[in-house]
């Protein structure tokens, strides 16, 4: 490991040296690279170096206590603190040293569906859409609707939208999945406990430049927008519905009121959408790996479970159940979000996935 992060040291002196040079930014796309490279190395240098510092203090603390004798007690507990920290720092560079998804700095895209239960179900998907909502602004990110569809009762048939943030994927790639809710729906008047189901998929957001997709490939239809009930009709055919004809997947946008930035929109989807089924391609075929336990989450695996009634919101891929269920609805989730993380860390240090 020392050898592997005295290469990267090596790497990121050569990097800020670099940067000094009075031609650094003749060719800006480069220069961009450089400095993205900088600042990825930056914290596994830095941890490095306290590592490097730490060893020194303990040998200097070992050399002084035959020299020193009056000062053994001060200077072993100078040798135990250095050796603690360093300790430390040996399993946080492990962790820093990981394979890093290389989506995890991408905008999401996030598709959530009523799933079983009907009514109950939509209701669900919206409380899980205004919880991802309320997720995002504590961060400071923005949502941007792709699409949209209410029911009668204000609940979500479907809702597609784009949360723009820096290291979105990497905070929200936990949530696809099968999300399980047990309470008493607003539509029941006998108080009696329904499950229902929503369903939420998570993209990271590519470019369709990123994918290869063949114009031939796509057909593109256009239709009127409109909101929930019919209303706020749109009276120009602005929104897109693109269908990918190899593959059967349909795309749709509707909330941007020109077709042209619909459009835009919708090919960013598509393009997400065949990124992920490339990605499950290769892990199939290629690394024929079993898939993780905390993954990314496939869509018809049921991944938590909303009780109400006990006010606990249980994550059954780590076994963690956290109480407050308000207050993850209402957008704290980083207990869960770091627990899935640290979880997924440790699986691949279990593996021994040092990059």
């Amino acid at each position: 490991m020392e050898e592997k992060l005295t290469l990267l040291e090596n790497k990121y002196d050569e990097l800020c040296a670099r940067s000094e040079q009075p031609d650094f930014y003749a060719d800006p796309k480069l220069a961009a690279r450089y400095l993205r490279e900088q600042r990825e190395l930056e914290p596994v240098v830095k941890a490095f170096r306290t590592w490097k510092q730490a060893g020194a203090t303990m040998d200097e603390a070992l050399a002084m206590m035959g020299e020193e004798p009056e000062m053994k007690e001060f200077l072993q507990d100078e040798y135990q603190t250095a050796k603690k920290e360093r300790e430390a720092l040996e399993d946080e560079l492990r962790i820093l040293l990981l394979p890093k998804d290389p989506n995890d700095g991408k905008n999401v895209i996030v598709e959530i569906r009523g799933g079983v239960g009907g009514e109950e179900s939509a209701l669900f998907a919206h409380s899980l859409f205004r919880m991802y909502s309320m997720y995002a602004a504590s961060k400071g990110w923005t949502v941007e609707l792709l699409n949209y569809s209410e029911t009668e009762l204000g609940g979500v048939k479907e809702a597609d939208f784009v949360i723009d943030g820096a290291g979105a994927y990497s905070r929200m790639k936990f949530e696809s999945g099968v999300h399980r809710v047990q309470r008493v729906p607003e539509t029941e008047s006998g108080g009696r406990i329904h499950t229902s189901t929503a369903t939420v998929a998570v993209l990271p957001e590519m470019e369709a430049a990123e994918v290869d997709i063949r114009p031939e490939d796509v057909e593109m239809q256009v239709y009127r927008s409109s909101g929930a009930g019919g209303q706020h009709i749109n009276k120009t055919s602005s929104a897109v519905r693109l269908i990918h004809k190899p593959t059967g997947i349909v795309v749709a946008c509707q909330e941007e009121r020109s077709q042209f930035q619909n459009r835009e929109k919708a090919m960013s989807m598509l393009a997400s959408k065949l990124y992920e089924i490339e990605q499950e391609r290769i892990e199939g075929e290629v690394t024929g790996a079993r898939r993780s336990q905390i993954g990314s989450g496939m869509r018809n695996e049921k991944i938590r479970t909303y009780n109400f009634p006990q006010d606990r919101v249980t994550d059954h891929r780590i076994g963690l159940t956290l109480h407050n269920i308000q207050g993850f609805m209402d957008g704290n989730l980083d207990a869960m979000i770091d627990a899935l993380t640290n979880a997924a860390q440790a699986e691949k240090l279990g593996k021994g996935e040092e990059a």
